[in-house]
């Protein structure tokens, strides 16, 4: 007999697949807190230091489609359990590296895709156990990257500055996997969404050109939607501590304007699962998408120390409820027993997008000396995820599975 949507049941694997987002996590950040160490200890450039990070980001991205599309086929435990121990292996591997090369194949190949396996997958896992409270249950799992964000980096330089990042790395290792494993077991009950019967009614009812689109042409509206507000989003998110230190504030209170960005990136996430589920996903995506362009905006007249650490609170207010509509926008037009690998591939093109926005900004600023241009940059890029937004509104259309209490028809 298998449990029904928004059971008790479902909302135990829910804390669960948190933790598990919290503790796998790890990996998208460690790298950042060690990338100093690695650099004095190899004797490399800190452009050769950040090819870790960079590695990390791409294998992190890949690995979201592949698990993502193994969770489609067998359930989110083989995923989830494979990434814990591949993740560990990563961490030990990479503490024992005798040179940069070693590091990067460790941490980037084996660390990134193995994290993957804690942020799409169980994003598109939980949707499939959610129907009325939906975005609200995948607002709450999307935020375990952020708690990720706020608790892993002052951990990791605590044990770095104490024990050296390469025993911190294996106690990462052992701490993964000593969590994680046991967390897994929780999510092993199969989705009431995806049996034989429900499936095939599911394929019956799907609509060959979802909101007037093929599949695949809706996909790539999302992809490129999640590439556009991502470059737009990655400009303070990735550059706020050096901005900081330009204007003369300091890189500490750059720090600080980060950590309250992501702080309050979080509470966004939570609000903006309880609009979605009033409201439906791509109402939610033109809300989030506008308001972070007002805060974008707000960037460029205004630089002094009180109104950076409004702007960042304010940014992060805006922001944090964009990623995950496009995961409920997914499950609404796609049927369930696609969700890992869709979701996956456009959570993919946002992490890209924050790649990719981070370079041009500093390329940017290279050019011009100065982040203005950056910023206008990011806006430009914002508006073009506004229009999707507003296009994909426009578009006739009824969810596959529309969360009670939501009108997505325009």
């Amino acid at each position: 007999m298998r449990d029904a949507p928004e059971s008790a049941y479902a909302w135990t694997r829910l804390f669960a697949a948190l933790l598990l987002s919290a503790i796998g996590g790890v990996g998208m950040w460690s790298v950042i807190v060690v990338l100093p160490a690695v650099q004095a200890e190899f004797g490399v450039a800190r452009s050769a230091a950040s090819l870790p990070y960079t590695m990390t980001m791409i294998s992190f991205g890949f690995g979201g489609i592949v698990l993502g599309r193994l969770s489609d086929r067998f359930g989110i435990v083989a995923p989830v359990t494979g990434g814990a121990v591949v993740l560990a292996l990563g961490y030990a591997v990479a503490g024992q590296a005798t040179s940069l090369w070693q590091f990067i194949l460790a941490q980037g190949l084996l660390v990134g895709i193995a994290s993957s396996a804690t942020f799409a997958p169980l994003i598109a896992d939980t949707s499939l156990w959610f129907t009325r409270r939906r975005g609200m249950a995948v607002s709450i799992i999307a935020s375990g990257s952020y708690v990720a964000g706020t608790v892993w980096p002052p951990i990791v330089q605590h044990f770095v500055e104490s024990e050296g990042w390469r025993r911190t790395n294996l106690g990462i290792a052992v701490f993964c996997v000593a969590t994680m494993l046991p967390l897994a077991l929780a999510l092993r009950r199969p989705s009431p969404l995806t049996d034989t019967t429900s499936a095939t009614a599911h394929v019956r009812s799907r609509p060959a050109r979802p909101l007037g689109m093929s599949p695949a042409a809706l996909q790539t509206v999302l992809v490129i939607a999640g590439l556009s507000c991502c470059v737009a989003m990655s400009m303070p998110q990735v550059h706020i501590v050096a901005y900081s230190g330009d204007l003369g504030h300091g890189a500490a209170r750059g720090a600080q304007m980060l950590s309250l960005m992501l702080g309050f990136g979080v509470v966004s996430r939570l609000a903006s699962g309880w609009i979605c589920d009033r409201i439906g996903g791509r109402r939610t995506l033109l809300l989030g998408s506008s308001l972070q362009a007002l805060a974008l905006v707000l960037f460029l007249p205004f630089d002094g120390l009180a109104s950076l650490y409004v702007l960042s609170a304010m940014f992060g207010l805006f922001q944090g409820g964009i990623v995950p509509a496009y995961a409920v926008i997914v499950r609404e037009f796609f049927p369930p027993e696609e969700a890992g690998v869709r979701v996956g591939t456009v959570l993919m093109a946002t992490l890209f997008g924050m790649a990719l926005g981070g370079w041009m900004s500093g390329v940017i600023f290279d050019l011009t000396g100065s982040y203005q241009a950056a910023f206008l940059n990011g806006i430009v890029w914002n508006f073009l995820n506004i229009g999707i937004a507003a296009g994909l509104l426009r578009q006739p259309g009824r969810p596959v599975e529309p969360a009670t209490g939501a009108t997505e028809e325009p």
